[in-house]
């Protein structure tokens, strides 16, 4: 069985006084979607501003549980639901890494910087696709990431505040135009092999 998450289970605490109110899964998904272009407007301004782009995506990131977690707790759970989460994180992850290529135009990167957070941003949104077609194949439990005391590979975007306050942007989107990718090719091949099994 899969280990929750430090960020669920606060967020499970968080959202535990909104089980029997108005709010939906989707309030919080839309809430989720605002931060998060928010944060991408932000860190595409100028390289200044990027602490607080990066803290804004750091919220954002964390909301992404909460609205789970209130459809686990309150039955509201829906098909579309869950279509428009994987939509919103699939334009946050392209649109974040698009906003730190645009903020980095004025470096030594040049114009350059803009494909490549948009390289590094659709490689990052494949990654969430196919991971979630294989979990739909395969189930949760079978595709669940590697957990260490609590926290998961998903979380290190919670680091993206102390890469900014380090300067670090600039390596982060040469990493991320490599990597992703090659990560991308890889899950890509994992999901193939998957794909066209008899899971009963």
């Amino acid at each position: 069985m899969a280990v929750k998450t430090w960020d669920a289970k606060i967020a499970n605490w968080l959202v535990q006084p909104l089980k029997n109110t108005w709010v939906t899964p989707n309030h919080l998904t839309t809430v989720r979607l605002i931060t998060g272009l928010a944060a991408a407007f932000i860190l595409g301004i100028e390289p200044k501003l990027a602490n607080i782009g990066a803290f804004v995506f750091a919220l954002s990131n964390f909301l992404d549980h909460t609205d789970g977690e209130l459809a686990r707790i309150s039955g509201k759970s829906s098909k579309l639901g869950h279509v428009y989460d994987l939509a919103s994180d699939a334009i946050i992850h392209i649109l974040i890494f698009l906003g730190i290529g645009i903020g980095l135009r004025n470096t030594q990167l040049g114009y350059g910087a803009i494909l490549m957070g948009l390289v590094s941003g659709i490689a990052v949104a494949f990654i969430f696709h196919w991971r979630n077609q294989m979990e739909k194949k395969l189930g949760k439990d079978l595709t669940s990431q590697p957990n260490f005391c609590g926290f998961d590979i998903e979380d290190i975007l919670y680091l993206l505040p102390i890469v900014t306050i380090l300067n670090g942007l600039i390596p982060l989107l040469i990493a991320a135009t490599i990597g992703a990718p090659v990560f991308a090719i890889w899950v890509f091949w994992e999901y193939q092999k998957v794909k066209y099994l008899d899971i009963k």
